[in-house]
């Protein structure tokens, strides 16, 4: 069997990135700040009618040999190889949406996160470069419930709920309008690669998916850009100013994925029907 490892050189030069090497905590966080600053959240090809590969060469053409970016199962998947390579111990953990969801709502395990260990520092990291929105880290949150991270101006914790079954949930929540804000929710059972990506192919195919529209994110320093279908939302900090723009013109929307996102769009993509 022929051992794929990810290209560093190739993903430091990806994500804009020049630091150490070595399995320390402050690798792991500005690697982290990097990544999400560095790769955009899309589903482009779930929008054109395939299923995202998790296979790493191919995330290492898509995500770092291309301008292209992904969604969780994607960054995650890539994040926690280039973890692994430089010496961290990295268990992959599933987990579900809860940021949206209505009120008694459980969602599936669709999304994929990171337990991370750093040699010679106790306990655990969360990683998550793969969740993109507002609520999304910035930099790894110590696994420890109850304790608040600050970082870019977003503030998050993790709660652990009592459950009837032996497994805890753990709850990540971030810091929003005044409020605590559950984002998502997972356990700290590993979940093996089979089951991640059969967890992939249904965010992919299942008709009720909410990744068969356009959802693209970036993340900047001081803002966040979303575009989902034909409308864009632009917001400077977590709870700053917020611009909303309609766009009518299927050019311009292409145009728009390359200027602001920095992807290049795949030939299959089928754009929203109020502009094609």
């Amino acid at each position: 069997m022929v051992l794929v490892v990810v290209d560093l050189e190739k993903y430091f030069a990806r994500i804009g990135w020049d630091g150490g090497r070595a399995p320390t905590l402050e690798t792991f966080r500005s690697l982290h700040h990097a990544h999400v600053i560095g790769i955009p959240f899309e589903n482009l090809d779930v929008v054109a009618g395939g299923v995202p590969s998790l296979d790493l060469d191919d995330l290492q053409a898509k995500l770092v040999e291309s301008s292209r970016g992904g969604y969780c199962f994607e960054h995650n998947s890539l994040f926690g190889a280039v973890l692994e390579q430089l010496g961290f111990q990295v268990t992959r953990l599933s987990g579900r949406v809860r940021h949206g969801a209505r009120p008694g709502e459980e969602r599936p395990r669709t999304h994929m996160v990171l337990a991370v260990e750093i040699p010679g520092v106790p306990g655990r990291y969360l990683a998550d470069v793969g969740f993109g929105g507002l609520g999304a880290l910035l930099e790894p949150q110590p696994m420890v419930p109850g304790q608040v991270n600050e970082a870019g101006g977003r503030r998050h914790r993790l709660v652990v709920e009592e459950t009837e079954g032996w497994a805890p949930v753990w709850v990540m929540q971030a810091f929003r309008g005044g409020g605590w804000e559950d984002q998502t929710a997972f356990t700290l059972d590993r979940v093996p690669v089979p089951d991640l990506k059969l967890g992939n192919w249904f965010t992919a195919t299942h008709p009720r998916s909410p990744f068969h529209r356009l959802f693209v994110q970036r993340t900047f320093a001081t803002g966040h850009h979303l575009l989902l279908d034909t409308k864009t939302v632009t917001r400077t900090g977590p709870d700053g100013a917020v611009h909303h723009e309609q766009i009518e013109d299927p050019d311009e929307l292409l145009r728009l994925l390359e200027s602001d996102f920095g992807i290049t769009p795949p030939a299959a993509l089928r754009l929203p029907a109020d502009v094609a």
